[in-house]
């Protein structure tokens, strides 16, 4: 048997489910390389290649990656390609990478909040772990997390690893990690490589227009990024759509839509225009769409029934930077529904992925559409 044939083999179920083997096989290629929140440059290395092999043009600004061909104004989507993983903030001691890209501490008036520290402690007890070098991406040895805890005196999270006490202060350390794939699903820590992979795929498949891809959006930075290049290089109007993974409570509830759409989230409504575009073209590809903030508000009717305290709509990218941009940017967000969120065994439908794929290259590759 062939390679490709093991490939497939491999692949059978999410092939059956509409997934392209090359799109497999990419994805389960990228996320094999780390891309710790702040230290993502080494993963932009090996998007730039990628991108290249495809025909891009890629260009490189602190946290952002640009890859565009042919008309460049066509089309803007961007992804997030940050993952959550460890810093090393002195010997023998590391901390949740997020919290220390985003400078949450209470040296600074903005604390971690305790309720989402203490969901975070147990989640990664006895997970495989590697360092790397953050620029080139340099394989700096392997260990465990031992054990987690909140430190009184920082109010911030504090993990203790296995065989990384050679390591020196700012060394980024990964979750090891693998795709797998059932007759059902995609799991791995997705967020938000996933996506990432499918922009990537789109310049397999004659994409023109602009990707984008951001660093730091787990520290809620990525956005800032973003609008320095629309402030910089777009027009008088710019329409995006930032596309993400999008978490529920199971499985099951995950995969009562194959896509999730937004009309707003904690920060600012989004483009009605360009969401009835995205609703309009997964009606007419059979796709089956749930919006967020409906489901969210929904829900909260029910907590409040009961005497429970209420979700939040979420604040996403789209959000921060339609809020901040004075009218310069305006857009909506196209996510895959899944579950486990923010674990390494994030999981989403092959059904949802493949409807994924299916509306992004129907919008990007097929005939120009419209701006809203």
């Amino acid at each position: 048997m062939n390679d490709s044939s093991l490939i497939a083999d491999r692949f059978y179920a999410a092939t059956r489910a509409g997934l392209p083997v090359d799109f497999l096989n990419l994805l389960s290629n990228l996320l094999r390389h780390p891309s710790v929140v702040g230290a993502e440059h080494s993963f932009f290395r090996v998007l730039q290649r990628e991108l290249e092999e495809r025909g891009a043009t890629v260009t490189w600004y602190e946290g952002l990656l640009v890859a565009q061909r042919g008309n460049a104004e066509r089309l803007f989507l961007s992804a997030h390609i940050d993952r959550h993983g460890l810093i090393c903030t002195g010997p023998n001691e590391f901390q949740y990478a997020a919290f220390v890209a985003g400078a949450r501490s209470d040296l600074l008036g903005n604390s971690v909040d305790e309720q989402l520290m203490r969901k975070i402690v147990d989640r990664f007890s006895g997970e495989q772990v590697y360092a790397y070098e953050p620029w080139s991406g340099a394989y700096r040895g392997k260990g465990a997390i031992r054990e987690a805890h909140i430190c009184e005196f920082r109010n911030n999270l504090i993990f203790t690893l296995e065989g990384m006490d050679h390591l020196v202060a700012g060394t980024p350390v990964a979750f090891l990690d693998n795709l797998r794939v059932t007759d059902e699903a995609l799991i791995g820590q997705l967020d938000n490589v996933l996506t990432a992979a499918v922009l990537v795929y789109l310049f397999e498949l004659g994409f023109e227009g602009t990707a984008f891809f951001t660093a730091q959006e787990e520290a809620g930075k990525s956005w800032r990024y973003l609008l320095e290049w629309f402030r910089r290089f777009g027009g008088s109007t710019n329409q995006l759509i930032v596309v993400d993974t999008s978490p529920f409570p199971t499985f099951e509830a995950a995969s009562q839509q194959q896509l999730v759409l937004r009309n707003q989230d904690a920060n600012a409504g989004f483009s009605a225009p360009l969401t009835r575009v995205l609703a309009g073209l997964c009606a007419e590809l059979g796709v089956v769409t749930q919006y967020k903030d409906e489901y969210v508000k929904q829900n909260n009717q029910e907590l409040k029934n009961k005497g429970l305290d209420p979700m939040s709509l979420g604040s996403t990218e789209m959000g921060r930077i339609i809020k901040a941009s004075n009218g310069l940017v305006d857009g909506t967000t196209l996510q895959i529904p899944t579950s486990g969120y923010h674990t390494m065994s994030e999981t989403a439908p092959l059904a949802a992925v493949a409807a994924f794929i299916e509306v992004l290259k129907r919008l990007s590759c097929g005939p120009q559409t419209d701006k809203a």
